[in-house]
């Protein structure tokens, strides 16, 4: 359970959000504005980030010292902060470990332990395999991730032509007339035939 003061306070005001008075609720602001520990990407304050950061810290040491037994089942490498994955995956737990403390019954905890926590490993299992346990391993997928990303103008021209389609073919909705049909395509454009 976080005890610094802007984590504590973070999760404070969301629960004032959710359960505080009109008046506390109207001096909060939208609570789609507030930041979610569970969610780091919304911890934009730098002391909350860095109350975060460590609280994460903490949590990942823990549970490799109390949840590790076999090393070769999953651990949380020390470069968890270099993996987005981790960090958010990581940031949920906490937060369901943190939750599950504040039942005044063990089954939230139960939960925790039967669910969140064998799901958890099992995608670090999956994702990590043996990637970082002698050093850190740069994302293997980055090849394709920039392949992706230089051929964002042919999704576009895809998408555009699908829009230029729907334009001449006009309503879909009307009775008896069917909408244009997305259409497979390779990399270079031409279509396929999904059949």
């Amino acid at each position: 359970m976080p005890t610094s003061t802007s984590l504590a306070s973070a999760y404070q005001n969301l629960y004032l959000a959710a359960t505080g008075a009109d008046d506390v609720r109207l001096r909060l602001g939208n609570p789609a504005n507030l930041p979610r520990p569970w969610i780091p990407a919304s911890c934009t304050e730098r002391r909350l980030r860095a109350e975060l950061w460590s609280w994460l810290d903490d949590v990942a040491t823990w549970l490799n010292e109390q949840y590790t037994w076999d090393p070769a089942a999953g651990m949380i490498p020390p470069c968890w902060p270099h993996h987005p994955h981790l960090v958010n995956e990581l940031a949920v737990l906490a937060d369901q470990r943190r939750r599950a403390a504040l039942d005044l019954t063990s089954s939230s905890l139960e939960e925790w332990h039967r669910y969140c926590l064998p799901n958890f490993y099992s995608r670090l299992q999956a994702r990590m395999r043996t990637g970082c346990d002698e050093k850190h391993t740069p994302w293997p997928a980055q090849p394709r991730h920039d392949r992706h990303r230089r051929q964002t103008g042919q999704r576009l021209d895809a998408f555009n032509n699908d829009l230029t389609a729907l334009d001449t073919t006009g309503d879909s909705d009307r009775a008896g007339e069917p909408g244009p049909t997305l259409r497979l395509a390779t990399d270079n454009g031409e279509t396929v035939d999904p059949h």
